[in-house]
């Protein structure tokens, strides 16, 4: 237990199939949702768990582990506490970056934007998926706010099941969705000898440009 580990030395080589510039699907969310549903199907745990950006009002980045919930055309949505510490900076700044890794397959993908809030039906459309519990998280957690102790958490869980007990629990006013609206999305495939493949999309007026990147 106590020998030293050697960062320096901690490397794996990339076999993977090349990825072609010439060869992608020209909308960067359409070629997303392709490896997306590759990760899904290679079975690696939470595929959508994403890796949050914000920028504070002093412009130190700020970063979490988000779950994504949502793609459609316009971007990718997951849903948050308003009140949050990364709710604060999307409201002040609302660029974002996204990462999703799948080290499983030598896969990462980069996404930068801009958010926007989505419609508050749409946010309790969702609310109301979720199991019955982590409904009532949402309305005992004021999420990133300083608390005494996990018992004082607990116990106001308890007095939400309570007073909630028999009813529908509805969505609180200070939780809901962003949809992160892309203008670059990055893929990048692990290959041998470091010279890994790096294609970008990047959004110009109405149009993808698709471009190689150096490793």
């Amino acid at each position: 237990m106590n020998e030293k580990i050697n960062l320096a030395d901690m490397r794996i080589n990339y076999t993977s199939a090349p990825f072609d510039e010439t060869h992608v699907i020209k909308n960067p969310i359409d070629q997303f949702t392709v490896w997306f549903n590759e990760a899904v199907f290679t079975k690696i745990d939470e595929p959508n768990a994403m890796t949050l950006a914000t920028v504070s009002n002093n412009g130190f980045p700020n970063a979490r582990v988000v779950l994504l919930k949502e793609v459609d055309a316009k971007g990718f949505v997951f849903f948050t506490n308003y009140e949050s510490c990364k709710g604060e900076e999307l409201e002040n700044n609302s660029a974002a970056a996204l990462v999703f890794l799948w080290k499983e397959m030598a896969r990462q993908i980069r996404i930068r934007g801009s958010v926007e809030k989505v419609p508050r039906e749409k946010s309790e459309a969702y609310f109301h998926t979720r199991p019955r519990d982590s409904q009532l998280g949402a309305w005992a957690s004021k999420q990133s706010k300083k608390i005494p102790g996990r018992i004082f958490l607990e116990e106001k869980f308890r007095i939400l099941q309570k007073e909630f007990e028999g009813k529908e629990i509805p969505l609180p006013p200070s939780w809901g969705g962003y949809r992160v609206l892309p203008y670059e999305i990055e893929f990048w495939q692990g290959r041998e000898n470091r010279l890994h493949d790096r294609i970008i999309y990047r959004l110009k007026g109405n149009d993808w440009k698709i471009s190689r990147l150096s490793p």
